[in-house]
């Protein structure tokens, strides 16, 4: 596995799904780059990586910066191995309704998600085109169908789509497949905020949400990561362009 191993690029892996897809990429034999903000958790996460035996490197970057995302896929690339499998996974939320939402509040959230999955493929696909395969996974939203409160989250979500569905068209020819997974509601510390701000009990939060769910569930991070562990596999390379919705159901 060592000569033919590949290298995977994961954005926003301190904690929550990327921690857990980086995590699930490394026991599937990739090497894994973990890339944050927070410098402290996302080595943690790599550290405890390589502890289990992986192999894994940190490095804290902006996504949404051209100068930081140029820099960091340059240096994954010369410590790890050329990147073929890229999971755009960092984001964040800055949740109001449309008319007490403020620009820098809108142009932040556009600016990681969007711009930053933007950034990130850009960079990375030279070395996917070169090594004439690739792998890309960009994370969505089911509030890509509209959710109160989140215009900019949702733009940046449907916008994601649109993206992922270009970049396939584009890249396919070289061997390179994108997909988008939109997750419904995951327990992560994101949405552990979210009832906070709420004023609502965590717990109670879960099981109400739960009740609208026709799995009777909430999701959790590694729902996320089993289905891009299979996305970023050899045996998909016939699936591109597509949104997969894990969501417990067939609506957000």
């Amino acid at each position: 596995m060592t000569e033919t191993r590949r290298v995977a690029i994961v954005t926003g892996a301190a904690r929550g799904i990327g921690a857990t897809t980086a995590r699930r990429l490394a026991a599937d034999g990739f090497a894994v780059a973990l890339l944050d903000l927070d410098e402290a958790a996302v080595k943690e996460t790599a550290e405890s990586i390589v502890a289990d035996g992986g192999t894994a490197l940190s490095a804290v970057a902006d996504v949404s910066d051209a100068a930081q995302v140029a820099a960091v896929v340059a240096r994954v690339a010369s410590e790890l191995g050329a990147p073929t499998v890229l999971v755009n996974n960092a984001g964040i939320t800055r949740d109001n309704l449309l008319f007490k939402l403020s620009e820098q509040d809108w142009d932040l959230v556009i600016a990681v998600h969007l711009r930053g999955a933007f950034l990130m493929t850009r960079e990375v696909q030279k070395h996917m085109v070169e090594a004439k395969y690739g792998r890309i996974v960009n994370l969505s939203s089911t509030s890509a169908l509209g959710n109160r409160g989140q215009a900019n989250y949702a733009a940046a979500k449907a916008g994601i789509q649109g993206f992922t569905k270009t970049i396939a068209i584009e890249l396919g020819r070289y061997g390179i497949t994108a997909n988008s997974i939109a997750p419904g509601f995951i327990a992560t510390e994101m949405t552990k905020a979210t009832a906070a701000r709420l004023g609502q009990d965590w717990e109670q939060y879960q099981i109400d949400r739960a009740k609208s769910i026709p799995v009777a569930r909430v999701g959790v991070p590694e729902d996320i990561a089993h289905t891009v562990s299979f996305l970023v596999s050899e045996g998909a390379g016939y699936v591109s362009g597509q949104i997969i919705y894990v969501a417990g159901g067939p609506k957000a």
